[in-house]
């Protein structure tokens, strides 16, 4: 699933490339996405100017004059902006064509665990993802860390995972990050020392930091909103590699809960 540094990526590339554009068509597949796509949403968009492009946790918010299409990648989506003579791949469920005549934003979901949902409401939306999401991992205030840890008998990995404790770590930088700050993903999260939830934070912002930078990390089907793949994959320390050699100690990596 693309996590915070994937979907931080597609917004990076996307908003030079959709800001100040217009819509100028929507079409819809036939097979239905996690939430279905409602046919008023159509006229809706139509001449509607993106005003931004931002990220909540792993939702990408394209701002609009009167609304927001908030979209989430799933498992295997992917949001590009793809030239109209291109060829369109299987399984895109959503083109929006835009005023450029020559490029169309393009959402592709093989399994169909993404979605696409226009919100008319800020305040609905602000509520949406404030029922779902915590703070952002470069938002995060120490003590707000170690209660929610504290507060817990679930292990590091789940608590990681929780979008309500931190939004947008999924398991690739749950796992980087609990090694960078050596401790076992399986730990209990209340039995964490105030030095280790501190070390637990700061390694949890860095690997993010450094997974933006290197534009995500591509396992299968991930791509940037240009459509270029992630690099971070080379960096791994521990996620997908069960078997290979500890960058420190040399030791089998093994997979134990």
């Amino acid at each position: 699933m693309p996590e915070l540094p994937e979907v931080e990526t597609v917004v990076r590339d996307l908003r030079p490339l959709l800001v100040g554009r217009r819509f100028r068509a929507v079409e819809v597949g036939k097979q239905k996405l996690r939430r279905a796509w409602k046919p008023s949403w159509n006229a809706k968009l139509i001449d509607a100017q993106v005003q931004a492009i931002r990220r909540r946790g792993k939702w990408i918010l394209i701002d609009l004059e009167s609304a927001t299409l908030l979209v989430h990648l799933g498992m295997t989506g992917q949001l590009t902006f793809a030239e109209l003579r291109s060829p369109v791949e299987d399984h895109t469920h959503l083109r929006f064509s835009l005023d450029s005549r020559t490029h169309e934003l393009r959402f592709r979901d093989i399994r169909r665990f993404g979605s696409a949902t226009l919100f008319e409401s800020q305040n609905a939306l602000e509520d949406f993802l404030n029922d779902r999401l915590g703070p952002e991992p470069f938002d995060i205030d120490p003590d707000y860390f170690r209660k929610q840890l504290k507060a817990t008998k679930r292990n590091l990995k789940a608590t990681l995972l929780d979008q309500k404790v931190i939004a947008g770590v999924g398991n690739i930088y749950a796992d980087e990050a609990c090694f960078l700050a050596g401790l076992h993903p399986g730990k209990r999260a209340n039995t964490l020392t105030a030095v280790q939830s501190e070390k637990l934070r700061e390694a949890i912002e860095m690997v993010i930091a450094n997974a933006i930078a290197g534009r995500g990390s591509t396992i299968r089907n991930y791509v940037g909103g240009s459509g270029l793949k992630g690099n971070f994959q080379n960096e791994f320390n521990v996620y997908g590699r069960t078997g290979e050699p500890c960058p420190k100690c040399s030791a089998e990596i093994q997979v134990k809960f």
